[in-house]
């Protein structure tokens, strides 16, 4: 008894101590899961090991950042289709730093040329639907990764997709996150066909640490190695999956396949207290992060504390603003009004929107603003090589593992992008034939006096712009470092308007993770601010690399609520 009594005064003691101790850190160093992965011949960041160790590998026979990125988003698509694959859309910013110059590409797929708006009129359907034909549109990944090479690629393409090749022939075991996931497979897609054959082989979900395997994967990834991307875009590929969609009642064809190609783009940046923060213009969501930045930028946060009242306040107010801008303005940069995006960007714009901001009240209703002022589910990864050169890359297939439709003997489902398309009349993001959807995965990279200063990502939906603020916010107002700044305490907030034409109403609701003080949420609700609570892990998908340009080392880190590694040498 005395012994037990022992073990159990000295358990509390040290637990009173660690409890002192943590009260004298920062809020979201309490929440440190790890350190930060250092090293400087290369590095890699990634939502599951095996897709680190395939771009690792990659980096040690001579590839580049870029070659080692394609390896290990092909693994991703093998190992975690319940979040991406060669079905769904890429897009991606790199760093070259032979020239020190950022390029941006969009490899987003089109919307089918047969498929009109007043198609889905006359079957009195108001809201593209998740799941069947009707989102599909073309999967842009695979051009992606064939434009990424072609630019800055070194090893060749049969052993860069080698590694996604074996674990989809040979197997692989199940990591939690998937296998949860994948317990729903049966339930959401079971009725479209061939979902059951590739996704549910024994007749239900492999349970963690079971070995899947995926054979018609792997052979579709052998002709793409061998073959090119024109195998997919034109050659047996794409006949098989225009015969497909005809089949089961769908609208993309083999023209919509053949006339696909990623798009280069130049990357947009706000500068936010002496960084610039680059985001790609639109159809993504990029630029919301910029926007909300640049409506934060005018507060003093240095003299708050993270978790305070004001700062998650003030965080919420700067969101509602951006995203009714984005519920208005964002669409396939073609169908947007020329010079928007630079407007939406500008300062002069962001000042007359911060002063709707009540310092002390939650705002009940939030329209979008005039920028014609005067004058005025997802994986991430990033990877870096030891001749400076950066990866942000962002892959989907946008809800869960897509569409449901899993063309004959290709292993993989399709995207249900189109779903983000609204079918209001003319509004930017309506639907239109051979067009670009709104799209929510977005990359980011931030540089410091012209030096690349970090590569990353935050996946989740319509929470990216604010995850992208939040690790930002984390790391320049609160001093945290890149493991420190993924692993604390995140703030969503559900209620704005969408770019499918869904409305605001209200105030919305704030999310909070767990570990912000309950002093926070009282003065939050006396504030007008609805509360509640997020599941842990609700938020996630970070992965980031931070580089010191003084002493050429990366520090790397990794999503503490997903499956992920941070791994160099």
């Amino acid at each position: 008894m005395r012994t037990r009594n022992a073990l159990l005064f000295a358990a509390v003691t040290l637990l009173f101590r660690f409890s002192a101790f943590a009260q004298d850190r920062p809020l979201g160093k309490v929440f440190a899961t790890r350190s930060e992965v250092m090293a400087r011949n290369g590095i890699a960041c990634t939502s599951h090991p095996l897709a680190t160790a395939a771009a690792l590998d990659v980096l040690r026979k001579g590839g580049t950042a870029v070659d080692a990125a394609i390896a290990a988003n092909a693994v991703l698509g093998v190992v975690e289709p319940h979040v991406n694959g060669i079905g769904g859309d890429l897009f991606a910013i790199v760093y070259e730093a032979k020239t020190g110059k950022l390029h941006g590409l969009n490899a987003s797929g089109r919307s089918p040329y047969a498929l009109a708006l007043d198609s889905f009129q006359r079957r009195n359907i108001d809201f593209i639907p998740p799941f069947g034909p009707l989102p599909v549109t073309v999967p842009g990944c695979v051009d992606g990764w064939f434009a990424l090479h072609g630019k800055f690629g070194r090893r060749s393409m049969q052993d860069i997709l080698s590694y996604a090749i074996g674990y989809a022939r040979d197997g692989f075991a199940v990591a939690d996150e998937a296998s949860v996931s994948w317990q729903r497979v049966e339930a959401v897609y079971g009725k479209y066909p061939n979902v059951r054959d590739v996704y549910l082989p024994d007749g239900k979900a492999p349970a963690r640490g079971e070995v899947f395997r995926n054979p018609l994967l792997a052979a579709t990834l052998e002709q793409i190695a061998s073959g090119g991307r024109d195998v997919f875009y034109k050659g047996e590929i794409a006949r098989r999956i225009d015969t497909f969609m005809r089949k089961n009642g769908g609208f993309l064809g083999y023209r919509d396949l053949a006339d696909h190609h990623s798009e280069w783009v130049e990357p947009v940046s706000v500068n936010y207290r002496g960084y610039d923060v680059w985001e790609l213009p639109p159809n993504g969501q990029g630029i919301c992060a910029l926007q909300m930045l640049n409506i934060l930028e005018g507060f003093d946060f240095k003299n708050m504390t993270f978790g305070s009242p004001e700062h998650i306040h003030l965080f919420v107010e700067a969101k509602k603003l951006a995203f009714e801008d984005r519920a208005k303005f964002y669409a396939d940069l073609e169908y947007m009004e020329p010079g928007i995006v630079t407007r939406l960007l500008s300062k002069a714009y962001a000042a007359e929107r911060r002063k709707l901001i009540d310092a002390n009240r939650a705002a009940r209703h939030v329209e979008a603003g005039n920028p014609n002022l005067k004058d005025g589910d997802t994986i991430y990864l990033t990877v870096a090589d030891g001749e400076g050169n950066m990866v942000s890359l962002i892959q989907s297939n946008f809800r869960g593992f897509g569409s449901g439709m899993v063309p004959d003997g290709l292993g993989f489902m399709l995207q249900d992008r189109g779903q983000l398309f609204t079918l209001e009349p003319g509004q930017a993001n309506t639907y239109a034939p051979h067009k670009r959807p709104f799209h929510t995965i977005i990359p980011a990279f931030v540089t410091k006096n012209g030096k690349p200063w970090m590569s990353f990502g935050v996946m989740g939906g319509s929470f990216q712009p604010l995850g992208h603020v939040e690790i930002l916010m984390n790391m320049i107002d609160f001093g945290m470092n890149a493991q420190e700044a993924g692993d604390a305490p995140r703030i969503d907030h559900q209620g704005s308007s969408e770019p499918t034409g869904e409305k605001m109403e209200g105030s919305g609701q704030i999310n909070l993770e767990n570990g912000f003080p309950y002093e926070t949420i009282r003065a939050l609700m006396r504030m007008g601010h609805k509360v509640g609570w997020a599941l842990p892990g609700s938020y996630g998908g970070y992965q980031a690399i931070r580089y010191d340009a003084a002493s050429g080392v990366y520090f790397g880190a990794s999503e503490s609520r997903k499956d992920g590694q941070a791994a160099g040498f």
